[in-house]
């Protein structure tokens, strides 16, 4: 046999270097993707919570305490009745709408958008003719009076308008159409801001529930505009197809509600342990803490999950595709939450006086802990989210459950010896054995594991938030703000400069500018 000529070498060789330069195009797409879903919903998060923020401050100053409460009590009712009618398909769903559209067969994905919208149907409906059932009944439990028993029939159609809105969101996103989706979600919240506060104005207390309705009308005509400009072929799905195709996402679905119900119950018997190991006064400190971590450090993960679970969903099937899409999840992760987490650290004290007040104060110690525990959240929830695309419903819900049933003795163990500040140190604890549970296990089952740049970004981005929390505990006064300060630059700069390897954070930038530039001009 011949040995390969030089001119074969050569040929090989060419070959090799056009391989390897469409797979670092491919993974600097990938990367360019997530980045632009995440600044993109990332807006929509902070627009969606500064509108809820006015529409409290409209409550707070037209209807005071009582109507806050009053409408509090309906939202929250109806919520509970939604959580378990809806089936979880709001999020069940986008997997097979997904997987479908990544085949780009019509027929198929024709088929699971129709199959869908009947259970949309069918659970909206439920959800509605439940409420209107109870309504005396739910007007007793939540007012202890049958006085809002209208009150309730009323807002009883909110449950199948808020579940045929969510099944428009759910198209949207399972088909990636993600900027009609931010689209729906801005015009949204706005139309329902600006209908609901001349009825707080002109009816006071009446206006909460007309309010409600109205809200979720302008909710659904929003979602139903946007999700209007989804072609889908009309086809004629039987009886028998619909019940086995639905199987899976109302099999699913369940396990994601119920998997949500847990979560709520061990966040429940937590508080419920807290009041009788200390005080309620803890009880509304731990509550404001994590308040504050979930909703403005939360909304970073609501933004990445947008695009992550229906683009992981198109891939479900390829374990190598999958390990390679959580890893790129997670680099643009810790690469995005490391200068938030510093920020947060050396700010905490001047956030919490501005969002609540000085009587608060006393949760800094316990939020720098926390912090340092979300960069070990980032890691997990990238890994974690993998079992529901893969369809491991059972799997998915036992490891959970593990999870959650460990985190509330570790958090119980925590306020117990350590107090509040022992809340935050459970976090981090709990997140660092969750890390490793999820891990071992895609590892078994789904051969995952972490690429090396990962575990290079993530040291880096822990021992910064390391450094900054002992700069801020251990060193007074000005000084330590002053490290802190100096931290969250190199952080910052060692974000840009490894996302500027992924994707070309400077060409990205200047592209932009030059189309603000181009826009600037023509008015």
């Amino acid at each position: 046999m011949s040995e390969p000529s030089e001119t074969e070498h050569a040929a090989q060789a060419a070959q090799a270097a056009q391989a390897e330069q469409a797979e670092h195009a491919e993974k600097r797409s990938s990367y360019r993707q997530i980045l632009k879903a995440t600044s993109l919903f990332g807006g929509v998060q902070v627009f969606n919570i500064l509108i809820a923020v006015i529409r409290s401050k409209f409550v707070a100053v037209l209807l005071g305490p009582a109507g806050m409460g009053l409408g509090g009590l309906f939202a929250s009712t109806t919520e509970v009745i939604r959580s378990l009618t809806s089936l979880g398909l709001a999020t069940s769903a986008i997997k097979d709408i997904a997987a479908a559209n990544a085949t780009g067969d019509e027929r198929r994905i024709a088929t699971i958008v129709t199959v869908f919208r009947r259970l949309v149907w069918v659970t909206g409906l439920a959800g509605t003719l439940i409420t209107l059932v109870l309504a005396p009944w739910l007007s007793e439990i939540a007012f202890g009076t049958r006085e809002h028993t209208l009150g309730f029939v009323a807002v009883s159609t909110t449950l199948l308008l808020g579940q045929l809105a969510a099944g428009q969101r759910v198209l949207l996103q399972g088909m990636r159409r993600l900027k009609d989706l931010a689209a729906a979600s801005v015009l949204g919240a706005t139309a329902g801001l600006l209908c609901a506060v001349p009825m707080y104005w002109f009816y006071g207390n009446d206006g909460i529930v007309p309010a409600i309705v109205v809200g979720a009308i302008t909710n659904l005509a929003t979602a139903a505009w946007f999700g209007r400009r989804v072609r889908v072929e009309r086809v004629a799905v039987s009886l028998k197809e619909t019940l086995h195709e639905g199987k899976g996402m109302v099999t699913m679905g369940v396990v994601i509600a119920l998997n949500g119900l847990l979560l709520s119950a061990t966040v429940y018997l937590l508080r419920i342990f807290i009041s009788w190991a200390g005080t309620v006064d803890d009880v509304g400190l731990y509550s404001a803490g994590f308040s504050i971590i979930n909703q403005y450090v939360g909304m970073v993960f609501t933004a990445m999950l947008t695009d992550y679970y229906p683009r992981l969903s198109a891939v479900a099937h390829d374990d190598e595709a999958c390990t390679q899409t959580i890893n790129q999840q997670a680099d643009v992760a810790v690469l995005i939450l490391g200068p938030i987490i510093l920020a947060f650290m050396v700010f905490v004290k001047l956030a919490v006086i501005i969002l609540y007040s000085e009587k608060f104060l006393a949760i800094d110690q316990m939020m720098n802990w926390a912090a340092i525990g979300i960069l070990f959240k980032a890691a997990s929830w990238a890994v974690g989210f993998v079992f529901v695309p893969k369809g491991d419903s059972r799997l998915f819900i036992i490891s959970e459950f593990v999870a959650n049933a460990y985190m509330l003795l570790i958090n119980m163990a925590g306020y117990y010896w350590f107090g509040l500040e022992g809340l935050g140190v459970a976090f981090l604890v709990a997140y660092v054995v969750y890390l490793l549970q999820v891990v071992l296990i895609a590892r078994a089952r789904y051969n995952f594991r972490f690429e090396v740049s990962f575990f290079r970004l993530f040291a880096a981005q822990l021992a910064l938030a390391v450094a900054c929390f002992l700069s801020v505990r251990l060193i007074s006064s000005w000084y330590g703000y002053g490290i802190g300060l100096i931290l969250i630059l190199i952080s910052t700069r060692y974000s840009y400069r490894e996302l500027d390897k992924r994707i070309g954070m400077k060409a990205a930038i200047e592209t932009v500018l030059a189309k603000v530039r181009r826009r600037l001009g023509r008015t």
